[in-house]
């Protein structure tokens, strides 16, 4: 069966030559998410909180695009500027996963898209 690409308007379009996931043999695989609101095109830029909602809700609209939910996601990984926001990250990303905890990354990198604080991608089953 024939990989099936994801789009959702919910979410941020893709800055390069990939897609915001592709579906295949009972997979989705999520491409790394930004703090971009889908409906202005604009950064979120008012703390390191408000970025990562942002950027799990980007994951969730793309998530229940292909079928499934943030319930099915089996792995995530988080990219993080600075892992001194780790604490912080990860209360916001707790209220997303509450019951069902996934398997997780989490490493501080160099530098992101856009310049951002933080890009979370996520491999999950349909």
């Amino acid at each position: 069966m024939a990989p099936e690409i994801i789009f959702t308007e919910h979410a941020p379009k893709a800055i390069g030559p990939y897609s915001q996931a592709v579906k295949a043999n009972g997979f989705v695989y999520v491409s790394g998410q930004i703090p971009i609101n889908p409906e202005t095109g604009d950064l979120v830029k008012s703390g390191i909180q408000d970025e990562v909602n942002q950027v799990m809700k980007n994951l969730k609209a793309i998530v229940e695009k292909s079928g499934s939910s943030l319930s099915k996601v089996l792995k995530t990984t988080i990219y993080l500027k600075d892992m001194n926001d780790f604490d912080a990250v990860n209360k916001v990303y707790g209220e997303y996963f509450t019951d069902h905890k996934p398997a997780r990354a989490c490493v501080q990198v160099a530098k992101l898209p856009k310049d951002v604080s933080v890009e979370i991608d996520a491999v999950c089953i349909c």
